[in-house]
């Protein structure tokens, strides 16, 4: 199939598809005299993988190294895959107290509308204007 073929079969837009394979996640498919890429049932089967994976917030590198573990199956799941999710379980609870704090952050500012007044009174402006009291969310790189 070709590559709008793919993108189709998968629901993956055609430069997603073309940038997994620049970053070595997808291998290169044959092409044909044309110099058109032509895709395999296991591409597809890849990037479904793939795409689930990064459904589940998961980072490049821990799709890389799931992939490895995938494609060399006679290694120890419990010493290699459950470890790389339990890591990622961790990841994502501390994103969620992230998000915790940022919620009780906006809710605080949120509560310092007045009600009607112009919006040179604003308390939500006035508040934005204002130094952090706390500070602010620590992003990590690791979830979106």
């Amino acid at each position: 199939m070709k590559i709008g073929e793919l993108a189709t079969a998968s629901a993956t837009p055609v430069e997603t598809i073309r940038y997994y394979e620049r970053e070595g996640l997808l291998p290169h498919p044959t092409r044909t005299a044309s110099n058109y890429r032509v895709y395999e049932a296991q591409h597809l089967e890849r990037l479904q993988f793939i795409r689930n994976c990064r459904g589940l917030q998961m980072s490049l590198d821990e799709v890389r190294e799931l992939l490895r573990y995938k494609d060399e199956p006679a290694q120890d799941c419990a010493e290699t895959v459950d470890k790389l999710l339990e890591a990622h379980i961790g990841h994502v609870a501390l994103r969620i107290q992230e998000l915790r704090g940022l919620e009780a952050q906006l809710i605080a500012l949120r509560d310092r509308c007045r009600g009607s007044e112009d919006v040179e009174h604003c308390g939500i402006l006035a508040g934005l204007a204002e130094a952090p009291v706390e500070p602010p969310v620590k992003q990590h790189l690791h979830v979106r």
